[in-house]
């Protein structure tokens, strides 16, 4: 179980103030790490930081948007500042605006790539570089089944996504010599507050996970913590570019119809 030890590693998770994000952070403190968490809302801060430390985690927040370079720069320099270097950065971060194709703002498919797939290049760049010169690291990209596939009303985020599976792979390849692991992470559909009011029984969409997801239910945000755990470790150390489907099995069937056992 060592190779799964976090005990004396800083992970910084974007966006880790609720759902997967949330749910990821504290299955890297269960395994011993340090926590610092971002986001660009301060009382959905205050709340995070409070239930972290209820639960007995060691964790520091700080506000910026992750698409701001120069600020994000100055950010990073202070998180190092204050509490020393990261050595493991999960970009978990991410918007999503549902609008077809046809009559999307082209400003709201700027903002969803910026935040979903620029932010996490400069967070990688800003931190990567860092973990360069300290010897290595691990960056955990949370990509998507859009990363994969696509869907009505999503353009934005399937592109954005499907460009972070692709960074994910390019980074891997330019940094693994310098022992940085760079993964991804594509969760299927999970049981969220977000996803509440369509979880619910009759619902034509639930109703369709259910049926398209070979295990038959909605993932639990905790079984994203083990996949986590596993790339932030030293048990991952040989294992770069790689994307892992916490899916339920969707991407690994064509489906069944409705009325099928």
């Amino acid at each position: 179980m060592n190779m799964f030890d976090l005990t004396g590693k800083r992970a910084l998770i974007t966006g880790g103030t609720h759902g997967l994000g949330m749910a990821m952070a504290e299955g890297l403190a269960n395994a011993g790490a340090e926590l610092v968490i971002t986001g660009t809302t301060p009382a959905k801060m205050n709340d995070a930081l409070l239930a972290y430390k209820e639960k007995g985690y060691k964790a520091s927040g700080y506000i910026f948007d992750i698409t701001d370079d120069k600020l994000a720069a100055k950010k990073v320099e202070e998180i190092v500042a204050e509490g020393g270097e990261i050595d493991i950065l999960v970009n978990n971060a991410g918007i999503i605006k549902r609008e077809l194709a046809t009559t999307m703002p082209v400003d709201d498919f700027r903002r969803v790539i910026e935040v979903d797939l620029v932010g996490a290049f400069i967070m990688s760049q800003l931190i990567g570089n860092r973990m360069i010169n300290n010897g290595g690291g691990k960056i955990i990209n949370i990509c998507s089944m859009m990363s994969e596939l696509g869907r009505n009303s999503v353009s934005a985020y399937a592109a954005a996504k499907g460009g972070l599976k692709m960074l994910t792979r390019n980074l891997a390849t330019e940094w693994a010599k310098h022992n940085v692991q760079v993964n991804g992470i594509g969760p299927g559909y999970f049981a969220t507050s977000q996803t509440a009011p369509i979880r619910v029984d009759g619902h034509p969409f639930n109703e369709f996970i259910i049926n398209r997801t070979p295990a038959a239910r909605w993932g639990d945000p905790q079984d994203l913590a083990g996949t986590a755990v596993f790339l932030a470790s030293k048990s991952s150390d040989f294992v770069n570019g790689q994307i892992i489907y916490v899916d339920g099995g969707i991407l690994a069937t064509i489906g069944k119809p409705s009325n099928e056992n």
